[in-house]
């Protein structure tokens, strides 16, 4: 797998280089944002990013790691990663609301890491521009789209709209949205959820899922169409027609 790593220091990108290179990844080297946005399309045309994963530090020297992740997300499907000593819960939230699809804290095992990028590159959509040849999860077989009142969800096309609208969802709002709509009125146990959707049971995670709850809500502006349920987890909640 190529995977682009975004590090301004040399000798932590090059320490991280050579154990990556040793487990298989072809890595590129970006020093700053500017270059990163230049790697993930070299062609200059959206979605045609050769990269599996990209590894984001936030301490970057141009311009702010999370801004370079919001540029990202508007270019490329590929999985991000921010890698970062910016470990507070309130930071973490705002890199995965831009649209990071995980979150690692320096100092980290190397174990870890790998692990990770590994997870997120077998999450990679269908549709996603990774080049990795590990299957991608998807929401299910369904072809038919899934209408709730004015929310339409098309399962191969990955495409939600609200009274004909097109709402912007991250890869895991949507899988999250999918997930429950499949089945409305059953309730989705908090760990099944982040089972299927996640692919782990790390225990972090749990506050990630409440993040993208929320998000969700807002973005299709139905606050009352993903139920908690207190205890337990979260089941959506089919409107009238």
């Amino acid at each position: 797998m190529r995977l682009l790593l975004v590090e301004d220091d040399d000798h932590v990108a090059a320490a991280l280089s050579a154990v990556l290179t040793r487990h298989g990844f072809a890595v590129t080297h970006a020093r700053n944002g500017e270059e990163a946005l230049k790697a993930v399309l070299p062609s200059g045309e959206a979605g045609k990013a050769p990269f599996g994963v990209v590894l984001l530090d936030l301490g970057l020297p141009d311009q702010d790691g999370y801004q370079v992740c919001g540029k990202l997300r508007k270019l490329t499907s590929t999985p991000v990663i921010m890698v970062t000593a910016r470990g507070d819960v309130r930071s973490r939230i705002h890199g995965l609301n831009l649209g990071a699809d995980d979150y690692v804290v320096k100092p980290y095992d190397t174990g870890e890491l790998l692990a990770r990028i590994h997870a997120v590159s077998r999450r990679t959509s269908t549709t996603g521009t990774g080049d990795t040849d590990d299957t991608a999860t998807t929401p299910g077989p369904q072809t038919e789209p899934l209408r709730l009142g004015s929310v339409v969800i098309e399962l191969p096309t990955r495409r939600v709209t609200v009274d004909g609208e097109v709402v912007q969802l991250t890869r895991k709002e949507f899988d999250l949205l999918a997930l429950l709509a499949q089945r409305p009125g059953v309730v989705f146990r908090r760990e099944q959820i982040i089972s299927e959707v996640w692919r782990t049971s790390w225990e972090g995670t749990g506050r990630t899922l409440e993040v993208h709850v929320a998000s969700l809500r807002a973005k299709l502006r139905m606050p009352a169409l993903i139920e908690t349920v207190r205890g337990v987890g979260y089941r959506l909640v089919a409107p009238p027609s």
